[in-house]
């Protein structure tokens, strides 16, 4: 298994030779994403929701990564949701999530390991209730020893999101801005928007301005923390040559004034690495009391693999899904992957099917990527689109994009 993640990331992200930077840089990425990065997911569920209008018969084809926006999903009863990855230590987040819907006693004890994370008791809970339901790779996985001699399950004794690479990565951030007296996690108490907006300003606005900062930014590699690969850090640094810190600095400022940082768990996560624990109103849905029956009523509807969108979709039959959720993953793909993975939707998925992904620049790689034919079975919702992506919580991406299938 571990042998699958590093070929599948290989073949999605090697695409320069070794002996150019580019190529150093791709190779430096796939060493760094063969581990375990996302502890949570960033894509905001209710514009996917929104933008992917459910049924009770709709069949989904989503990439995991944290897991938590398949659970999001299953609130609503789809009929069936596939999770793939390439990284199978995502996948082993999700297959705990989904066993804890299962067999742990109650909400409290499943909000207590998933919202909290960070309680001696959901160690004690993993070994009682949910160690022997898991698979073997998932069982290994967790259990397996950290440099520091634990159990990684004691990830969730420890604040599971001061934990994983993008964990790690947010730490770094936070170190950074305490050097310089700024204290982000500060502005999460903060309801007032004009107020928020004046003290981002006087502190955060600040960091960007930091020698250090600005020498950081300019170097690709300082973003594989957030997942970003060569290949979309360069689509982003394409759309502002002059400054990609300016654009960084738009983007996290909308993200965290423009939005009720009451309601916005992704704030709450970037600036404090927990939820709001104490009102549990910025908290992701599937984490809420009132859904957890729903959840457990419908937990048998998902299955997952560790693979990559094309290569499941090649071995599914005509009208297999209805709805396809690809993230930020057409970021890293060449145009000719592009095509290949559409090519497949289009076989797939039947007239009225919805797609919708993210992109770190601004601009859909799908209008320029696919051969008029292919292009021809897909329209794209442009005006929609644009409408949903102002409502996008984590404000950080460049563009949401909604195509449905003709």
């Amino acid at each position: 298994m571990a042998t699958d993640t590093a070929q599948l990331l290989r073949a999605a992200v090697h695409q320069s030779p070794l002996t150019s930077k580019q190529g150093v840089l791709e190779r430096l990425f796939t060493f760094y994403f063969d581990a375990f990065v996302y502890n949570q997911i960033w894509e905001d569920p209710e514009v996917d929701l929104a933008a992917l209008e459910l049924t009770p018969d709709s069949r989904i084809l989503t990439i995991s990564s944290g897991g938590c926006n398949v659970l999001n999903y299953l609130v609503h009863a789809p009929a069936h949701i596939t999770a793939v990855d390439l990284n199978r230590y995502h996948l082993a987040l999700l297959r705990l999530k989904l066993a804890a819907v299962r067999y742990l006693p109650d909400h409290e004890a499943f909000f207590r390991m998933f919202g909290a994370a960070n309680d001696l008791r959901n160690v004690k809970a993993y070994d009682t209730y949910l160690s022997t339901h898991l698979d073997d790779a998932t069982r290994a996985f967790w259990e397996g020893l950290t440099m520091f001699g634990k159990r990684r399950i004691h990830f969730f004794a420890d604040n599971l999101y001061d934990h994983a690479r993008n964990g790690f990565y947010l730490r770094f951030l936070e170190k950074l801005a305490h050097m310089m007296g700024i204290y982000p996690d500060r502005l999460v108490t903060l309801t007032d928007p004009s107020e928020r907006a004046q003290v981002f300003d006087a502190t955060i606005g600040r960091y960007f301005d930091n020698w250090l900062v600005r020498s950081l930014s300019k170097l690709p590699f300082i973003v594989f923390g957030l997942g970003i690969p060569p290949r979309q850090y360069e689509a982003m640094r394409r759309e502002t040559p002059e400054n990609i810190l300016a654009m960084y600095r738009k983007r996290v400022r909308r993200f965290v004034c423009d939005f009720p940082i009451e309601e916005n768990y992704f704030a709450w996560q970037a600036l404090a690495r927990r939820y709001d624990l104490e009102n549990r109103r910025a908290i992701p849905e599937y984490l809420k009391a009132e859904h957890f029956d729903v959840l457990r009523a419908n937990v048998s509807r998902v299955t997952t693999e560790v693979t990559s969108l094309t290569a499941h979709l090649r071995a599914q039959p005509a009208g297999a899904y209805d709805r396809f959720v690809f993230l930020d993953s057409q970021d890293w793909m060449k145009d000719d992957e592009i095509t290949a993975l559409w090519r497949e939707v289009v076989r797939v998925a039947p007239p009225g099917s919805r797609v919708i992904f993210r992109t770190a620049p601004e601009t859909s790689p799908v209008e320029n990527a696919l051969p008029p034919d292919l292009r021809a079975r897909v329209r794209y919702e442009r005006e929609q689109s644009a409408e949903l992506f102002t409502r996008d919580r984590f404000a950080i991406y460049g563009g949401f994009h909604l195509y449905v299938v003709n």
